[in-house]
């Protein structure tokens, strides 16, 4: 497949030290880039996912440090990259995957996933040659999961359900190991997450039905 850029998602997801987003910092990001229709433009082992090193006594929640604690172990070693080299990371990425970055921000890429004005928050803050090289326009799945619910369609998609996750990735398979509140995993749920959608709420014409 060779979409145009414009026609690309980024999807991207991070997981950070706590919910000040003022003060927070990055310990891990994750990114798959797939066309329009949820599709792969590059295999598998063209994903990125990667641990942040953590700025020398920097503080981490009570809810990451018991949720994530082999990540934040991770951030605090000092093999792991920082914001800056992570930065490079995901741009060489994205122009080994797409090409240069057009000259227009209309052509470029769009960010995608789920809360992604706080993703977009910290690619602002810690990845600027990242979110530089994207579209001004972001997909947010979370505006579709809102909409989904007020119409009482169908439940809430629960990201802990791996097999509706997976019946929901057309082809992709979660990888070993993975679970919430790592970004890899997070990215795939948005992904199937607009998927599902696809299937059970964007029946134009017709009343949209769920699987038994």
């Amino acid at each position: 497949m060779n979409p145009t850029q414009s026609s690309s998602l980024v999807w991207f997801d991070t997981e950070y030290t706590s919910l000040d987003l003022e003060q927070a910092h990055l310990i891990q990001v994750a990114m798959v880039i797939t066309d329009m229709q949820g599709r792969r433009i590059a295999p598998p082992d063209q994903d990125l996912v990667t641990a942040v090193r953590l700025p020398a006594g920097s503080s981490v929640s009570d809810f990451v440090a018991k949720e994530c604690p082999d990540l934040v172990q991770q951030a605090r070693h000092e093999s792991a990259p920082s914001a800056d080299e992570v930065d490079g990371m995901l741009t060489a990425r994205l122009d080994a995957v797409l090409g240069p970055a057009p000259d227009k921000i209309k052509d470029r890429p769009i960010l995608a996933g789920n809360t992604i004005h706080a993703d977009w928050w910290f690619a602002r803050r810690f990845l600027p040659r990242f979110i530089a090289r994207l579209h001004y326009r972001n997909l947010d799945v979370s505006t579709l999961k809102i909409l989904w619910l007020d119409s009482k369609l169908g439940p809430e998609f629960d990201k802990g359900n791996t097999a509706l996750i997976q019946d929901n990735l057309d082809g992709w398979t979660l990888p070993s190991g993975t679970k919430q509140h790592d970004a890899l995993y997070d990215v795939m749920c948005s992904v199937a997450e607009l998927n599902y959608y696809r299937r059970h709420f964007f029946l134009a014409g017709e009343k949209a039905s769920l699987p038994e």
